[in-house]
């Protein structure tokens, strides 16, 4: 599950990249989110540190692009 969690966590980080160009923010809603949330939880049950807070960063930040672009109500 370790691996799992660090591979999606690694999917995830490469998407938030691609969704913080300008008009590609829709990405992080289907590409960075549900790969982040699952790394996250499989992390958080393999008891790995490193990927959970890869996880949890990826998902502040993409959060964040989110908020900023007005797309999370």
């Amino acid at each position: 599950m370790r691996l799992a969690a660090i591979l999606l966590g690694i999917l995830a980080a490469i998407g938030l990249l691609l969704g913080l160009l300008p008009l590609l923010g829709w990405l992080n809603w289907l590409i960075v989110l549900p790969p982040a949330v699952l790394g996250l939880i499989l992390a958080v049950l393999a008891r790995d540190r490193g990927a959970t807070t890869l996880n949890v960063v990826v998902l502040a930040l993409a959060a964040l692009r989110l908020f900023l672009g007005g797309g999370l109500l």
